[in-house]
């Protein structure tokens, strides 16, 4: 009987510890953040999908002052995702080869908390999901909507 106690003990530790380690690995991931709607996740490159946020050169004009509101907008992000764990869901690839996706800290959509704190925008030409968003934010002079900007898409052309 001691011996078959034993082997329960030492059995059921082995799982413990299979189980833990599996459940980290999981978990664990490695994370850069490039701009405000761009991230390499595990290796992966992902662009956010419907949204649009200002270059990282971008700047606005708050008042008579000069703002980097493509810095602030990655920092935006950033601070959003904090040391949670970021899951994506792709809607395919790009162009350019990038998967195209939406991305979640605890069910919350990373794009619609961008696009609502006014750092994003809703990228009408792809997507009409975030423009009430985008709407919200407007309205309430949140983020660059209390700045004057130049749209991502316009910023790019010209630069």
């Amino acid at each position: 009987m001691f011996l078959n106690k034993r082997k329960t003990i030492f059995l059921t530790s082995i799982l413990s510890l299979v189980f833990f380690l599996i459940f980290n690995y999981a978990k664990s991931q490695t994370l850069k953040v490039v701009d405000g709607d761009t991230i390499y996740l595990n290796g992966l490159k992902i662009r956010f999908i419907g949204i649009d946020t200002p270059e990282l050169k971008q700047t606005c004009i708050k008042g008579n002052v000069k703002n980097n509101c493509g810095i602030e907008a990655k920092q935006v992000l950033i601070d959003k995702i904090g040391n949670n764990t970021v899951e994506c869901i792709s809607e395919g690839k790009d162009k350019y080869e990038r998967t195209l996706a939406e991305c979640f800290i605890h069910n919350e959509s990373l794009s619609r908390y961008l696009v609502r704190s006014g750092y994003a925008f809703a990228y009408r030409r792809y997507s009409d999901k975030f423009i009430s968003d985008e709407d919200y934010a407007r309205v309430n002079n949140i983020g660059m909507w209390s700045m004057k900007f130049d749209y991502p898409w316009d910023y790019r052309k010209n630069n």
